[in-house]
């Protein structure tokens, strides 16, 4: 069960949480608590060994966080070449801008292909109010999945915006805990939520695991 303390918000109407309330401090001690397995870029394999293999390797950086989506940077997410050969039906963009920090594509940028395409326009900022896509994100990810498909979900490097959307998904979607959450996907992607995402998704947390009582 989450800990994290138990908070004094919210009065006699809230229903009480075994373990207490889970909070970012929590999330964040979960976080750097996980170790990366590192593993080789999806789509390639020990005998891809030939130049053009190595070239297109190393100018993309994606993790498949959990069967069929996908997390990574800017860079891959313009490499339609590379999506198309990992069989990517959905992009998230969670950084949709033209601004320094975003990543200026949308959904005329994947016209020439049959890839679905969102965009988020978030700062990866503390004080970015991501929860408000939460579910939206979850939706179009949980779309991709159970149409059997593939989501790639980015941002600018790929482990702050990005990362969050997905742990948001795997809680509201798939009904994991949050700190179950962060330990699946950060097990495959070093990921970084700055302060403010993780202390959203801890609020998160607590209202699933209310509903879920």
């Amino acid at each position: 069960m989450a800990k994290g303390g138990d908070s004094s918000k919210g009065g006699d109407f809230q229903k009480h949480l075994a373990g207490g309330e889970t909070t970012g401090q929590y999330l964040a001690q979960v976080l750097y608590n996980t170790k990366t397995d590192f593993k080789p870029l999806p789509g390639f394999t020990e005998k891809d060994d030939n130049t053009s293999s190595y070239r297109l390797q190393a100018s993309v950086d994606c993790d498949e966080v959990c069967p069929n989506i996908y997390i990574g940077d800017a860079a891959t997410a313009k490499n339609k070449k590379y999506l198309k050969m990992l069989g990517i039906t959905h992009v998230l963009n969670t950084a949709e801008g033209k601004r320094f920090g975003f990543v200026d594509t949308d959904a005329n940028y994947y016209k020439d292909t049959t890839m679905k395409y969102m965009g988020l326009p978030l700062a990866d900022l503390p004080s970015t109010c991501i929860n408000q896509y939460f579910h939206a994100a979850a939706t179009f990810i949980e779309e991709a999945v159970s149409t059997g498909g593939k989501a790639f979900v980015h941002c600018m490097m790929g482990m702050s915006r990005s990362a969050t959307c997905v742990l948001a998904y795997l809680m509201i979607k798939e009904q994991m805990l949050a700190s179950k959450a962060i330990q699946t996907v950060r097990s495959n992607r070093d990921i970084h939520p700055n302060d403010g995402f993780l202390r959203q998704l801890a609020e998160l947390d607590n209202q699933l695991r209310r509903q879920r009582l």
